[in-house]
């Protein structure tokens, strides 16, 4: 029987999960956290854990026929270890991608590039990269007082803030998405003169944050997302279909 595995992540590898539980596609989804898992739709498998490349490869070699890399266009590391292990047991792979958004204000390439421009100011910051980004974001000169980050509900992100030295009153701690009403609320709290997020696309809520840093006159600053190629939910719907179950 066919066996599809999505790695999963982002709202497109949601809604293509759905899409095979909808249309009787056998599909198991593997997501890190149990947040993640939380989002899925009923009538599939889901998968909870961080694995490793090693790991991906003896899950993908207990019988697919295909995998759907469907994970954060910034998770880097997450594709390269996917795309290893599926070299490794010669299997189909495919990329899921987020289509891509107008972009406003100003894009920075990478991270060492948004942290000089960052230190070239004092203003106050709210960062919407989440929480991997929290390591990097203490280089930010004074940030114990001029950054406030948002992430997820965790205590797990909770304690990495106090650890790292983040002032636990900056720390916004709440589910996305998040609409522009909310979006302007976090600035107006925060008093940030400089919004931080990713290049998330529509379905990331990247136009609500560009929005909410116009109406209240923050700079947006956006980290470009990584260059990559792949296959839009659409085509991949029609890759399913055409191709895989045939």
């Amino acid at each position: 029987m066919f066996r599809l595995l999505i790695f999963g992540g982002t709202t497109e590898g949601r809604q293509l999960a759905e899409y095979c539980a909808n249309n009787g596609v056998n599909a198991d989804v593997s997501v890190a956290t149990d947040y993640g898992a939380s989002l899925l739709p009923d009538g599939v498998n889901v998968l909870c854990g961080r694995l490793d490349a090693e790991q991906m490869t003896q899950l993908i070699r207990s019988g697919y026929a295909a995998v759907v890399d469907a994970t954060h266009p910034y998770a880097v590391e997450a594709t390269a270890n996917i795309c290893r292990a599926c070299d490794d047991t010669g299997m189909k792979y495919f990329r899921l991608i987020r289509k891509s958004s107008v972009i406003y204000g100003k894009t920075v390439p990478d991270m060492e590039k948004l942290l000089e421009l960052l230190n070239s100011t004092s203003c106050v910051i709210l960062s919407t990269l989440g929480s991997k980004a929290l390591p990097a974001l203490t280089r930010v000169k004074d940030f114990h007082s001029r950054l406030w980050v948002r992430v997820l509900p965790s205590e797990e992100i909770a304690e990495q803030c106090r650890s790292l030295g983040y002032d636990t009153e900056k720390v916004i701690q709440q589910k996305g998405p998040f609409n522009t009403e909310q979006n302007v609320e976090h600035l107006r709290k925060s008093g940030a003169g400089i919004l931080l997020t990713k290049e998330s696309g529509e379905t990331g809520g990247y136009p609500e944050k560009a929005e909410a840093a116009r109406i209240c006159g923050a700079e947006l600053l956006t980290l470009a997302r990584p260059s990559e190629s792949g296959y839009s939910f659409e085509e991949m719907i029609k890759i399913i279909e055409k191709e895989l179950l045939k």
